[in-house]
């Protein structure tokens, strides 16, 4: 199979060839090799891969035979490295799968590597010591965002048409957002974190995937959503899969529009622009739009500090864990600045003051569900501003502490976290792109909880009406001369 021809076909459309006898699962996962090979010397996104072990059969799942890429955080997988991005984890192998892992074996799916993540996914740009800084393919001097940056980057340049990811700020949608791909946050509780994990991040983290096409996400939740053994809860089954609400029509919704950012950061005027051109399409298609103000339950410095006394809280512990298991030492020679000020504030977080954490997020998923009682979504932008340039993110990151990093972060991304704690679903979808640079611009649209069902309606809906999957950026595997194409 020619790169030329395998990058055309998203994953499902992949998995149809080989459920046809058109093409064999080998010759998609070389393609797939030969696609990593042209494009990551460029951006940097992939950071190991490995021969194709499953051998699935043809026709068995709706991603049979697709090439997959998994992110070095949140699965694991026997015999394989799980470095988390870190030199503190630098070498570490892991024992056996995680249940995701187990579920992305019977998906069919044929995992061929591990693409680039921050040090232990701590931040929403992808620039770890251990890997180096993964660049976007729309433009290399450009970041891929975090903390699933190098899947964002790997899928936007053609290596795979899908690939895993997680999010416990934004971490999936900001890559999505930055890279031009679709990416859906489902909710808490939808996929098993087991068995090392009954929850990350107390709740905040999910798994899901950042595809092309919004088709590839839904077969992809549909096949690892669920509950496994000793899950502590788990959200309530879909009534039909996912890859059927793809193609059903969403009806004409109610869609609060959320303009200006919790915590008050001013939004870029082409992101700006963006928002306001998706409102008119939007009501294009019917839909009723309005713009709101959608209060969090909390101020936001007591949001921000909330989420730093608990992230910074799950930082130190997974950091003693590793030091203590590898041998290694927890100082500058194994963790960058961010994840040392992180692991220095999380050891003096107290029990009161962790448990009043948790009542701040309970008191913003009392005051989403209120806003969702009245409305069937919300819109904003993904991000208020374009991918930063690579460094941009980090400067003077040694001068912050862990409530500081976290602050940042917020600030950076000031739409995404309150989903997260919150548990609810919100996907980014690249609609649109800025006229100046031709850098993508992603939209976000958040639903209740257990809604996924609403979002994918509402997104295979924009995909017909205004697609997306043919714009490819300035490194595309499908563009890289090579002798086998010639």
């Amino acid at each position: 199979m020619r790169v030329s021809e395998y990058v055309r076909h998203d994953a499902v459309g992949l998995a149809e060839l080989v459920a046809r006898g058109e093409v064999t699962p080998a010759e998609v996962a070389a393609a797939a090799h030969e696609a990593v090979r042209r494009v990551n010397p460029r951006i940097n996104a992939v950071v190991e891969t490995w021969p194709a072990e499953d051998r699935p059969a043809p026709g068995s799942t709706p991603l049979a035979g697709a090439p997959f890429l998994i992110k070095d955080f949140g699965v694991a997988m026997a015999g394989r490295r799980s470095e988390l991005g870190s030199r503190l984890a630098a070498g570490h192998v892991a024992r056996s799968d995680s249940y995701l892992m187990r579920r992305l074996r019977r998906a069919g799916l044929v995992t061929l590597g591990r693409t680039a993540t921050p040090e232990l996914a701590y931040s929403i740009t992808t620039e770890p010591v251990l890997y180096r800084p993964t660049r976007n393919p729309w433009d290399p001097g450009r970041g891929a965002g975090g903390s699933s940056g190098g899947a964002g980057a790997a899928v936007a340049a053609g290596a795979v048409p899908l690939a895993h990811a997680t999010d416990a700020a934004g971490s999936l949608r900001i890559p999505a957002a930055y890279n031009g791909l679709f990416g859906l946050k489902p909710t808490r509780g939808r996929v098993s974190m087991g068995p090392a994990l009954d929850e990350g991040f107390n709740g905040l983290a999910v798994q899901g995937g950042v595809s092309r096409t919004v088709r590839d996400s839904a077969a992809l939740l549909d096949l690892i959503r669920g509950p496994e053994p000793g899950d502590p809860y788990f959200a309530e089954q879909p009534s039909r899969p996912y890859a059927e609400e793809v193609t059903r029509p969403p009806g004409a919704l109610r869609i609060g529009v959320l303009a200006r950012a919790w915590g008050g950061r001013r939004t870029a005027a082409p992101v700006a622009d963006a928002l306001e051109r998706t409102v008119r399409l939007l009501e294009c298609l019917g839909h009723r739009t309005e713009e709101v103000t959608v209060g969090l339950g909390a101020d936001w410095e007591e949001f921000v500090l909330a989420n730093a006394r608990l992230s910074t809280a799950n930082v130190a512990a997974t950091v003693d864990d590793l030091a203590a298991a590898l041998g290694r030492p927890v100082d500058s020679s194994s963790l960058e600045p961010a994840t040392l000020a992180a692991h220095h504030y999380g050891q003096r977080v107290s029990g009161p003051q962790f448990v009043a954490a948790l009542t701040i997020r309970n008191r913003v998923a009392r005051s989403l569900a209120r806003y969702f009682s009245t409305h069937d979504l919300l819109l904003t932008p993904t991000l208020p501003e374009l991918p930063p340039r690579l460094g941009a993110y980090g400067e003077g990151e040694e001068t912050l502490d862990g409530l500081g990093w976290i602050d940042r972060l917020n600030d950076r991304s000031p739409f995404t976290m309150a989903f997260n704690v919150a548990g609810t679903p919100a996907m980014s979808v690249p609609l649109t792109a800025d006229a100046g640079t031709g850098l993508p611009i992603g939209m976000q649209f958040a639903a209740g909880y257990g809604r996924e069902d609403l979002l994918f309606r509402l997104a295979g809906q924009l995909e017909r009406a205004q697609p997306w999957s043919g714009r490819t950026p300035d490194v595309w595997a499908g563009d890289v001369p090579a002798a086998e194409d010639s």
